[in-house]
């Protein structure tokens, strides 16, 4: 095995409900993230990227086991099993000190039994991770509570401020302690925030540059209610004010990396767990294959001069079950066996082999929520690398849209007869990922 000592160290950043397309780099003119530009311009920049299954729980099992939702989290509040292995396992078996800082959501916790801040993530549900400084769930930015820790040494306490602020100041505790450590040791660190989800509130002064009259509404987004438009508008404020701080504290990771004298050695690896609807089609938050619920920003950084990074990876949906295996990859670490994601970090390490890249990417959702605002049905569906996406419900075709001609998903083809032959070649790319995956679920008969 290679010296741990040689390895880069690997830094996770990612945000809850933080939809693909709200980035300045992505030409959303209502939002400025010049830290995330930055990354993006000079890093590699998949802007493909997917959740395979936009909510938070199932996400979030798929991303730390490398397996899809329903072999692993298939629904809201729907617990991991403590004995499946994670990446902090993979990384630890590897010479990594690991660590995790924020959200967790993994622990099975109901709402309804009380409040999730409150609750205790016993020491064997944490994913493994030698530190763990966290909390199940919390929807409360400016009151949100973290525990670790076991026996005499635990602990539970009240963050001093915005979440998003207190937990990257954690981090960057984490960060240049690490860096004084003579041991060599790398480590591999993340750090999960609950902003920008609901509700949307950020600091003061990010709060105050965003005024809802004035923003810029996606296309697809109805006028025929103002209920849709006026909260779209209203909730679309305090967001683009919980990114604009995000990516505040993510030019903080970046400086203090560099400072640090790991800018050479280490990859920030930012995306978010799904995306978030604001009105579009009608609808709101999550658990729905339109783009904006299903679309992650996904970007890879390293300041190490050998590695040209000035890439937009366009084409390849990098899925939420492919991040564990391809940071491992970066790392010139082994995908383990049971991991069902694809390591991408050929895409990324110049005069590394990419190997055979999968023409689409496998998304679901396999049990919806119920939640208001969202799809209450189980659907399937495939995002192609050549920018076309078909869903099915269950026993019947429900979405096929041609992305290259129709970014805004206006005009369903699903049941236009003139794309029966790509309905059909869709249809059959669906049925092998669920056969493969080892998914159950009654698609329709096809002529």
């Amino acid at each position: 095995m290679p010296d741990p000592s040689d390895r880069p160290n690997v830094i996770w950043v990612f945000g809850d409900q933080h939809r693909a397309q709200a980035m300045s780099c992505m030409q959303d003119p209502n939002v400025q993230t010049p830290h995330l530009d930055r990354l993006a311009t000079t890093g590699a920049h998949f802007t493909s990227a997917v959740a395979g299954m936009p909510l938070c729980c199932p996400f979030r099992g798929s991303l730390i086991t490398g397996l899809y939702p329903h072999n692993c989290v298939p629904g809201h509040e729907c617990p991991l099993d403590p004995s499946t292995a994670t990446i902090a396992h993979a990384m630890k078996d590897a010479g990594y000190h690991t660590a995790w800082f924020g959200k967790w959501h993994l622990d099975g916790w109901h709402e309804r039994n009380g409040r999730a801040a409150m609750h205790i993530v016993a020491p064997e549900r944490r994913g493994g991770f030698d530190r763990w400084v966290g909390y199940d769930n919390n929807n409360a930015q400016w009151d949100c509570w973290v525990h670790g820790g076991e026996g005499d040494e635990a602990f539970h306490h009240r963050l001093p401020g915005y979440e998003t602020d207190c937990l990257t100041d954690m981090l960057l505790e984490h960060i240049r302690h690490r860096a004084s450590d003579d041991s060599g040791q790398p480590f591999f660190a993340a750090l999960s925030v609950q902003p920008p989800h609901d509700p949307y509130l950020a600091p003061p002064e990010y709060m105050e540059r965003h005024n809802p009259a004035t923003l810029q509404m996606r296309p697809n987004v109805p006028d025929t209610t103002a209920r849709t438009r006026g909260k779209a508008r209203r909730e679309l404020a305090g967001y683009y004010a919980q990114i604009e701080n995000l990516d505040h504290n993510v030019g903080r990771v970046v400086q203090t990396v560099c400072e640090r004298g790991l800018g050479d050695n280490t990859w920030i690896i930012f995306f978010s767990d799904h995306g978030d609807m604001h009105g579009s089609h009608g609808q709101f938050r999550k658990m729905s294959p339109y783009e904006e619920a299903l679309r992650i920003p996904f970007i890879v950084w390293t300041q190490q001069a050998r590695y040209d990074l000035r890439c937009r990876v366009g084409d390849v949906p990098v899925n939420h079950v492919d991040i564990a295996p391809t940071t491992l990859g970066l790392c010139g670490i082994d995908t383990p066996p049971a991991m069902q994601g694809t390591d991408y970090s050929g895409l990324i390490v110049p005069g590394r082999d990419a190997g055979e890249v999968p023409d689409s990417a496998y998304v679901q959702s396999v049990v919806p929520t119920g939640h208001g605002d969202s799809v209450d049905r189980p659907w399937r569906g495939v995002v192609t690398r050549d920018g076309w996406k078909y869903v099915c419900l269950e026993g019947q075709p429900w979405m096929l849209y041609d992305l290259n001609d129709d970014p805004y998903e206006q005009a369903n083809l699903a049941h236009n007869t003139i794309f029966g032959g790509r309905r059909r070649e869709l249809h059959r790319r669906l049925a092998r990922w669920v056969e493969a995956t080892g998914d159950e679920f009654a698609l329709p008969e096809i002529g």
